[in-house]
């Protein structure tokens, strides 16, 4: 099975698209199960123009409900009927979504030819929204104008390797591998002898995280939600020197964003959601990199995977 991890942006704008950057939208790869994350205009584009397989999104997480973050999802769904989907689709999402996106087949005519399973997000505490046999989401209120989430993917702990070699010498029998890949010690039915699992098997591959806060007011106890994460997205829509406009809007600057990254000592900041009032992003940049070194100012197209040389 495929160990992918990756991030892969698809719009790093804010409430006006530019002809550089379209709204926010992103899509995380965990072994081949796609989950999207935002829907901003432009993001069928966007996906094909980074060869995503869309047909292959399985959940849609929606931060809130202002345009520049759900107003590419009904063309999406619209083109999942068109391509013949039949495969179900959970949708995350503040409530208020499955009313508009009715409303709007209602008025075109029209339905999706495939299960769509909304799931409103009401809680004001973070919680675990989704799990797998490989993934847990959790969804956290973040603060900002109106209802809005922030998500963390946490891969679950993987299974140890079995070592073949060491194995193979005692005689191990197979029925035994899932147990000590598990962390389990094997105990021989004849000869009644422990095997530490420790012994049979190799180190497991590390598992990654990854937190998505979308449009917020700099929140300090985030941190404790997000604490250690391999990734962190955070939205860094003002320079510092705005930061009176920040808080009337209730969006973050890059130092805010830079600050939550150190005090929850995340290992990778990635900046977003830029103001389209800069013509240039470099100051963003140095202002976190001040603060937190590991910093990135993504752009639209970028991908992120983590691997075992990451950690």
């Amino acid at each position: 099975m495929s160990l992918t991890f990756e991030l892969t942006i698809l719009g790093t704008g804010s409430a006006t698209p530019t002809l550089r950057r379209n709204p926010s939208a992103q899509v995380l790869n965990v072994r081949e199960k796609l989950y999207l994350i935002d829907c901003g205009e432009g993001t069928q584009i966007a996906l094909r123009k980074n060869k995503i397989k869309f047909q292959s999104i399985e959940c849609v997480f929606i931060s809130h409900l202002h345009g520049d973050h759900y107003l590419g999802l009904q063309g999406l769904l619209s083109t999942f009927g068109l391509l013949g989907r039949q495969k179900e689709l959970h949708i995350y999402s503040p409530p208020g979504l499955e009313k508009i996106t009715q409303l709007q087949f209602e008025l075109s005519g029209s339905k999706a030819t495939y299960p769509i399973h909304f799931h409103e997000l009401t809680m004001d505490v973070h919680e675990n929204i989704v799990e797998n046999d490989h993934l847990n989401i959790t969804a956290f209120p973040l603060k900002h104008r109106v209802p809005t989430y922030g998500f963390l993917f946490k891969e679950k702990k993987k299974l140890r390797h079995i070592n073949g070699r060491v194995t193979k010498e005692l005689s191990i029998p197979h029925y035994a591998f899932d147990k000590l890949k598990k962390g389990e010690d094997f105990i021989h039915p004849e000869s009644g002898e422990l095997f530490s699992y420790k012994a049979l098997t190799l180190p497991a591959d590390p598992s990654f995280s990854y937190a998505y806060c979308s449009d917020t007011a700099y929140m300090q106890k985030l941190k404790s939600i997000i604490k250690g994460v391999d990734l962190l997205y955070h939205e860094s829509t003002f320079l510092h020197k705005d930061v009176i406009l920040a808080r009337k809007t209730k969006h973050s600057t890059a130092q805010q964003a830079a600050t939550l990254a150190k005090e929850a000592e995340v290992k990778k900041l990635l900046l977003g959601h830029y103001s389209s009032r800069y013509p240039s992003l470099k100051l963003l940049l140095e202002e976190a990199k001040s603060i937190f070194d590991n910093t990135i100012l993504t752009d639209d197209g970028d991908v992120f995977s983590l691997s075992k040389s990451d950690i």
